[in-house]
């Protein structure tokens, strides 16, 4: 089925790999091509964390299999937001590209091997297609959410919880030893932060 999730996962995956193999053998695309590609992964892995991951934790019952993939998308939305900094014809850049695309190969490897065929097996294909349709609208909604940056730009933040991205909110839940993150969406991230912080305040 074209609408299952696991096919719109995996197109996603294969999309990104001709984004990675585009920039690596056409240095001129990467102005480009890497907003594009750090947004798609972007949208992707919040579609993910928000939607499907929570499926993964209490369906398939694979909480730490859905935690550990977390982990490596927060992972590789660092380092692309770090590949947007940099001289996209630098040395540098080409060997920060090459780690950026090295984490998010292993990570797409160990979400189709492992990740997908356990929540394939645990749930039916009208579930499948209820995730799919889910993940979707997530990613098209994360994907309108966000500007898109050219390489070699800096971007500003914002103060506060308010405006802030789920992995950010993520990140602070991290550092703040939340319990449960990963399979939390951006709002209960939020309350969780601002309770967390609260705590650490008083």
């Amino acid at each position: 089925m074209a609408d299952d999730l696991i096919t719109l996962v995996t197109t996603d995956h294969r999309e990104l790999q001709r984004l990675f193999e585009m920039m690596k053998t056409d240095r001129s695309s990467r102005p480009l091509a890497l907003p594009l590609a750090v947004a798609m992964l972007k949208a992707h892995s919040e579609a993910e964390e928000d939607r499907v991951y929570p499926a993964v934790a209490r369906e398939a019952g694979e909480k730490a299999g859905a935690e550990h993939a977390a982990e490596e998308h927060h992972e590789a939305e660092s380092l692309g937001k770090h590949l947007l900094e940099m001289d996209w014809e630098s040395e540098e850049f080409d060997q920060a590209l090459q780690e950026w695309i090295d984490a998010v190969e292993h990570h797409m490897e160990e979400e189709e091997n492992e990740i997908l065929p356990a929540l394939s097996e645990a749930v039916g294909t009208e579930r499948l297609r209820e995730l799919g349709r889910e993940f979707a609208t997530r990613r098209a909604t994360a994907l309108a959410g966000q500007p898109l940056k050219a390489a070699g730009g800096a971007g500003g933040s914002e103060g506060g919880t308010e405006g802030e991205t789920r992995a950010e909110l993520y990140e602070k839940a991290r550092e703040l030893g939340v319990e449960g993150r990963s399979t939390m969406n951006k709002e209960e991230l939020a309350k969780q932060v601002a309770k967390a912080e609260e705590a650490g305040n008083g």
